[in-house]
């Protein structure tokens, strides 16, 4: 295998593997067929285009290919099956209207009706985030899938064995096989329903790329890029969805900071010790268009987040931040959707901007009621807050607690050095 053909490969795999899986699915209506034949071609370029080089319509290179190997696994499946004779006879209309697609030949034309692609990246990503399915094999599928990711590039995203990765995508697949989910477009009240499902998939991914759970690196950019290549992907086949358009503009807002949020060795810097001129201003900018246009209709969830986020993207510094916006930002968010994590970050913002004590209060009240128990979040806020009281001791035994249940190790380091630094 050439190194050339495997870039190749990566790239047009990266950019294009929706669309293709996509259209496959909808040729065959099997959606793990689907995705085995896409795999199965790509390991092919890998060895026809190190021999050959890469063909002037990769991605017709790549179809065509899965589209035969479909084939053959409906012939091995029944010679006379009714579905295998179907999809013989469409591909051959196709190849009749567009011209023949072997893999050495020139082919202009993508082989897929343009006014489908939508549709298709639309369906595949309400498959892949299925309610049917649990929701660490909707976000693995959603990368493999939609995103293009290898099980080894997820595996490492969320540190993970790769033979789990592999078992959460082969379960779901079969599991979308046995609840005969259809691969279309669900209807505009089906969609209504199970949209927040598929904006809860990238979250998290975003998430997981802004502050990973565990490990030694603070950010994990090429998941959160891919995060937000997805949710750009949603916005433009869904431009009318609100909270579409402000999970956008929070991955967006959230990412211009990452450039400032580490040092040259990777510690993390605090947001009041960032260089703001290192903020990308373009993604500050899309974040605050696309927060724009979910604000037409009333900001949700995702929508409040990013307000909150480009209250922070726009202030100069910590202090000509916008604090009492802040709070009441995150006083409907908790209307809303209530979480401790909500109410943790409202008490952050109180103390910004009515001081520590009636932050304290509302920490200290979540500890009574024993909220995000095992979460180092609590005690490392609480920790701050005993600082900017004077109440060092107590301070000190909080952000050590907080250090020992953090389990990444670049977070884990900064609560270790708040706490030595303590009189």
């Amino acid at each position: 295998m050439s190194e050339a053909a495997r870039r190749a490969v990566d790239a047009v795999w990266r950019i294009e593997s929706a669309r293709i899986v996509g259209a496959l699915a909808r040729y065959t209506g099997d959606f793990e067929l689907a995705e085995d034949v896409a795999q199965e071609a790509v390991a092919e370029a890998l060895v026809g285009w190190s021999r050959d080089g890469a063909p002037d319509n990769p991605v017709g290179w790549l179809l065509s290919t899965a589209r035969r190997r479909a084939i053959d696994s409906f012939r091995r499946r029944s010679a006379r099956d009714d579905r295998y004779a179907a999809l013989a006879g469409q591909l051959a209309e196709g190849e009749a209207a567009t011209g023949a697609l072997t893999p050495t030949g020139r082919q202009e034309e993508l082989p897929w009706d343009p006014d489908r692609i939508d549709d298709d990246i639309l369906a595949l990503m309400f498959v892949a985030c299925h309610p049917v399915l649990a929701p660490e094999a909707r976000v693995a599928l959603t990368l493999r899938t939609v995103g293009g990711l290898g099980s080894e590039e997820i595996a490492r995203a969320f540190l993970v064995p790769v033979p789990t990765v592999q078992a959460r995508i082969t379960r779901a697949k079969k599991t979308i096989a046995a609840a005969k989910v259809p691969f279309e477009v669900p209807s505009a009240q089906q969609r209504r329903e199970r949209l927040g499902g598929v904006l809860s998939v990238l979250y998290v991914i975003f998430t997981e790329g802004s502050t990973a759970t565990a490990g030694e690196d603070l950010l994990r950019p090429d998941l959160a890029a891919e995060a937000i290549r997805l949710a750009r992907m949603l916005a433009a086949v869904l431009p009318g969805e609100p909270e579409v358009s402000g999970l956008l503009a929070l991955f967006e807002l959230t990412a211009a900071r990452f450039p400032a949020r580490t040092g040259p060795d990777g510690e993390a810097v605090l947001l009041e010790d960032q260089d703001r001129r290192l903020w990308d201003r373009s993604a500050i900018r899309r974040g605050l268009a696309a927060l724009g246009a979910a604000s037409k209709q009333g900001l949700g969830p995702y929508g409040l987040q990013a307000a909150i986020a480009a209250c922070h993207a726009s202030a100069l510094s910590v202090a000509e931040t916008d604090w009492d916006n802040i709070v009441v930002l995150y006083e409907a968010l908790g209307r809303v959707t209530p979480s401790p994590i909500v109410e943790l970050n409202r008490a952050v913002a109180v103390a910004m901007a009515s001081g520590p004590q009636r932050a304290l209060e509302i920490v200290d009240e979540m500890v009574a009621t024993d909220r995000l128990p095992g979460s180092h979040l609590l005690p490392g806020v609480r920790g701050e807050l005993l600082t900017r009281l004077g109440r060092t001791t107590e301070a000190r035994a909080e952000l050590e607690l907080a250090a020992r249940l953090c389990r990444n190790a670049r977070e884990r380091a900064v609560l270790l050095r708040k706490a030595a630094a303590l009189p």
